[in-house]
């Protein structure tokens, strides 16, 4: 007995201290969330100091948006007085009468019986239409998304995929290896360069038969040097590699590969492959790739996927990687098993050169040139083959600003493309079917009708029927759907389960700058030609992070150098960078303030207090949330913290 409550008493220590255990972890808790919430105001403040001149005149530029601004601040302002009058009406008892029945009380009380009648017979009719208009997009969108991961599953429960016939490299296959051209275009990528030289300096194929063309468009005199300097190396140990750099940088990446596709020796060569400067092929990449042109004379196109090595780096990265596993397992999969076609990516596949010269090159007429090329090239019949399980590693941007800025540029392309491209494609001699998919849903649906609905619908119109309550938008629009739509985004990723409330809020979130790019795209606006390079930060791998520091490569003073570039361009390299490192550290960028994102917060919460006059708990809640979601972004408080 002494033992049994021995142990007993043991026990119950035991569960004392996980008691205290567990207190301290809730108070420790508590401590920094209410640290946070002390630190948040002054933060918030100096980014507002911080927002620079120059920033607000990039935000509201007339190249950029200023329009959508004015209208949102516009509508920011009414919906104050709205519910300033609403709130006087509710004080006075007014809201709880009906307007038929009731006795003016005053001019006032008049004034707001009329408002209510004028709202009810003029603006509600109005609103209904356009809300009607967006949900039945919203469903024709839902139906698309449901289909393609019906087809997705489909592909997994049959294992289909595209296969080579054997082994080509097995000893006495006599395989030839065809010519193989490698183009890595680059500008002013110091973080990346290096180690996007190196993988394709690595690849397994015979060296003899492949060409490295390191396209170099750096306005910085210093990163030609370094990156001279390591296209050097690599020729010195007997790699084919030549380094470009063109005297006048027009067109962008498109007149950058149109360039490079001009050389002579261009002509003999069967294939290029394309790799950007992040990215970072395996070295069997041509080997997985190449093969499946053999006895496929109609096959333009074998696209890889992507795969991250900073998907887990901060809230932004997760959510990004959430959308990009949705195009490549999802569209880019389905698309390609069942209709041979789909948008090239830019980067991480390989062409036939032949398909490249007959559907007309490389154009600069805009800045998504790898989706105008796919689409000239699937209009000559050419068909495409993506390949879901050669992966190649690449970055997603850290910080808000860059995502930003890549996103209204793959935004504002496709609708610049489809005004060019409409005539080709109703012209084009392929069947009706093709041009119905090419209209209907790869430009309209999913480039134009998505991102109009989403801000249309969550940003101008839920907002609206709190003030105008008689068009009151149902509870399955704003709760139901959208969370079936994002559930079936996020299957390909079921890691990132936990986040499907924050990837919802966010997707809403961005909506504004992917409408504003649609629009810009669609009626030619100054920013829909408009490209900033992402910024890198230089990841090696998934692995291995800090590898690219212990690189002697990396030290801007390389005494190997000193053998690859003349001792004059040496000098004017450290000159530039002592410069470099001398500079204040007030220079250092900070994060920006997003007046759009600030000014549809302050809509979005002004709309949610009117909804708790009306007892709607679900509208509240989700305007709210949504609100919320709007100023951290505004506030540049999501992703990389830059300073």
């Amino acid at each position: 007995m002494a033992m049994d409550k021995g142990g007993r008493g043991r026990t119950a220590r035991q569960f004392t201290w996980v008691l205290l255990l567990r207190a301290h972890r809730a108070a420790g808790c508590l401590a920094s969330l209410a640290a946070a919430a002390w630190s948040l105001p002054p933060a918030v403040a100096r980014r507002f100091r911080r927002s620079s001149s120059a920033d607000a005149a990039d935000e509201l530029g007339h190249g950029r948006g200023w329009l959508l601004y004015r209208f949102i601040k516009g509508f920011l302002v009414l919906s104050l007085l709205a519910l300033a009058v609403e709130l006087a009406a509710y004080w006075n008892g007014w809201r709880l009468r009906r307007p038929e029945v009731v006795e003016i009380e005053g001019l006032a009380h008049s004034a707001y019986i009329s408002w209510m009648t004028f709202r009810a017979d003029y603006i509600r009719r109005p609103i209904e239409f356009l809300s009607k208009a967006c949900i039945f997009l919203f469903v024709i969108q839902s139906m698309d998304r449901l289909v393609l991961c019906l087809g997705c599953f489909w592909i997994k429960l049959r294992k289909i995929k595209p296969r080579i016939e054997g082994d080509p490299f097995r000893e006495g296959s006599g395989y030839q290896h065809p010519m193989v051209l490698v183009q890595i275009p680059m500008c002013n990528e110091k973080e990346v360069y290096e180690q996007s030289i190196s993988t394709a300096c690595q690849l397994d194929w015979p060296r003899e038969n492949f060409l490295i063309q390191v396209l170099d468009d750096s306005s910085d005199e210093s990163i030609q040097m370094l990156i001279k300097a390591e296209v050097s190396k690599w020729s010195h140990q007997g790699v084919n590699i030549v380094y470009r750099h063109r005297v006048l940088r027009t067109g962008y990446k498109a007149g950058n590969l149109k360039s490079a596709m001009s050389c002579d020796y261009v002509k003999d060569y069967e294939f290029v492959a394309i790799f950007d400067a992040d990215f970072q092929p395996t070295p069997d990449f041509l080997k997985k790739t190449i093969p499946h042109f053999e006895r496929n004379p109609e096959l333009g196109l074998v696209q890889a996927r992507w795969s991250f090595v900073n998907k887990d780096e901060n809230l932004l990265t997760r959510l990004q990687n959430v959308n990009l596993c949705f195009h490549f397992e999802v569209e880019q999969q389905v698309n390609g098993v069942f209709l041979n076609f789909f948008g090239f990516n830019g980067t991480a596949g390989v062409w036939r050169i032949q398909a490249l010269e007959e559907s007309g090159g490389w154009l600069e007429r805009t800045t998504v040139e790898d989706m105008d090329i796919a689409v000239r090239a699937h209009l000559n019949g050419w068909k495409f083959i993506f390949l879901n399980d050669v992966k190649v590693l690449c970055e997603l941007p850290e910080s808000y600003e860059a995502y930003r800025k890549q996103q209204h540029r793959w935004h504002s392309g496709p609708m610049h493309l489809f005004r060019l491209c409409l005539p080709d494609i109703l012209t084009a001699k392929i069947s009706s079917w093709k041009k119905a998919n090419l209209i209907l849903l790869f430009f309209l649906l999913r480039k134009l009708i998505l991102p109009f609905y989403s801000f249309t619908l969550f940003c101008v119109i839920l907002p609206l029927t709190m003030f105008v309550p008689e068009a009151e938008l149902p509870v399955w629009v704003i709760c139901y759907v959208p969370v079936c739509m994002s559930f079936l985004n996020i299957l390909p990723s079921p890691r990132s389960f936990p986040f499907i409330v924050p990837y919802l809020l966010f997707e809403n979130t961005m909506s504004v700058t992917k409408f504003n790019a649609m629009v810009s795209g669609l009626f030619k606006l100054g920013s829909s030609y408009e490209w900033i390079v992402t910024k890198k930060s230089g990841r090696s791998s998934e692995s291995d992070l800090s590898t690219a520091v212990d690189k002697d490569t990396k030290d801007l003073t390389l005494p190997r150098l000193q053998k690859q570039i003349s001792e004059s361009e040496l000098t004017e390299l450290k000159m530039q960078n002592e410069s470099q490192e001398k500079a204040p550290l007030g220079a250092k960028k900070a994060n920006k303030v997003y007046k759009k994102e600030l000014a549809l917060s302050l809509l979005l919460l002004t709309a949610a207090t009117r909804s708790l006059l009306s007892a709607q708990g679900i509208h509240f809640y989700f305007l709210l949330f949504q609100g919320v979601s709007f100023l951290f972004v505004g506030l540049d408080l999501i992703g990389e913290q830059i300073d």
